[in-house]
């Protein structure tokens, strides 16, 4: 006799690749901030020391990817976020859920490829994995706010994008 609740799969989701690559990237931010250093110079030094070095992991092409597109797009990231925090200011939240929040928003307005529902998804489950009791709930009502506005700001990167490829053409 099959018993349905014996039937359930274990409440642990198998951790993918793009997982481990945004857990990555909010250890890298958080890092940078820590040590008051660029994200981008400190994601080109890690990579660097992985190509010269058989010990040191590689870090992955998503890590990257993450890491240098909120080093470049920083200002209207936080931007956002500080937009959505009720009662609060960026820099009274505390520094991982500031990773956190900035890896999430940059995938909401930036990775096409990332449904927003998923972007959402990850966040949450990297707060609950990695800060306070209270942030997944946090994490997730800002976010919820963002993903709002996410399908404005792609079509307006997009016509921009677009935009600048016509003038070069000419």
């Amino acid at each position: 006799m099959s018993d349905s609740a014996g039937d359930k799969k274990a409440p642990h989701k198998k951790l993918g690749a793009r997982h481990k690559a945004r857990r990555r990237a909010v250890d890298l931010l958080f890092e940078a901030e820590a040590r008051d250093v660029d994200p981008a110079d400190l994601i080109a030094d890690r990579v660097a020391l992985a190509a010269g070095d058989d010990a040191v992991a590689p870090i992955n092409p998503y890590t990257r990817t993450l890491v240098e597109g909120v080093a470049d797009d920083l200002d209207r990231v936080d931007g956002t976020i500080e937009s959505y925090l009720q009662d609060w200011t960026l820099g009274r939240l505390p520094a991982v859920d500031r990773a956190i929040l900035r890896v999430a928003v940059w995938e909401l307005f930036h990775a096409t490829d990332v449904p927003p529902v998923v972007a959402v998804d990850e966040a949450v489950e990297l707060a609950k994995a990695l800060s306070t009791d209270d942030s997944p709930a946090f994490v997730n009502g800002v976010l919820g706010r963002v993903v709002d506005v996410a399908p404005q700001v792609r079509a307006a990167a997009a016509a921009t994008r677009s935009t600048d490829r016509g003038d070069s053409a000419r």
